[in-house]
């Protein structure tokens, strides 16, 4: 099987929710303006996150969007996902690729850390993630990133992925100092139009603001 690539646009992180049905309630919407879904399930326990699990990976499948799996190649496995984002904390990109196969989307967390995504790169990773670029309600005391680090990680040659307060009026400069993807999580569900918050994204991909 070839591994997919990832298109530039919107890569999408599910909101924390206790409730399988509410989380694809809020998510299901948002496909059509998707690149990418990332699966977080902080809140859900095992029964339930494998059934909505199942649910959204086959609705990804049919509106073509690319469905990750945060921090846990097992259950990246489990579900059959596109493939898997690790932190500094999760498994190894070798562990993650033998795992689930080379056909699998292994994505990895570099924050402020040039170095570290030379590294994963070397390693096999297929796409860097950088920030947080703003302060971001998910994760406050999250280390900050610079316009001038996505620049300077252009040479792996791999999607790169801004992460972190990122709304549709900040992230022009981003995607026009290298990001490919943008991720975000309130900045569309605690929007009051979801769907509308999502679209507006796609605009930074148009005409992107000069960085």
């Amino acid at each position: 099987m070839t591994r997919r690539q990832l298109p530039r646009g919107l890569y999408l992180l599910t909101p924390d929710e206790h409730d399988g049905e509410r989380l694809l309630a809020r998510t299901l919407p948002l496909l059509p303006f998707a690149s990418c879904v990332q699966l977080r399930a902080k809140g859900l326990d095992r029964h339930v996150l494998m059934v909505a699990g199942q649910r959204l990976r086959k609705a990804c499948r049919e509106a073509d969007v690319a469905f990750i799996v945060n921090d846990d190649p097992g259950l990246a496995r489990e579900l059959d996902a596109d493939g898997v984002h690790l932190g500094e904390d999760d498994a190894s990109v070798d562990d993650a690729r033998r795992l689930l196969g080379d056909a699998a989307i292994i994505g990895v967390s570099c924050y402020d850390d040039l170095a570290r995504a030379r590294r994963l790169a070397s390693e096999g990773a297929d796409y860097l993630a950088f920030g947080a670029f703003f302060p971001s309600p998910t994760k406050p005391r999250a280390r900050r990133a610079s316009l001038q680090l996505l620049r300077d990680s252009a040479a792996p040659g791999l999607p790169r992925v801004a992460i972190g307060g990122i709304t549709p009026e900040n992230g022009g400069p981003l995607v026009a100092a290298g990001a490919d993807l943008l991720a975000v999580i309130s900045g569309v569900f605690d929007a009051a139009d979801p769907a509308a918050a999502a679209r507006a994204y796609l605009y930074c991909f148009k005409d992107p603001t000069p960085a």
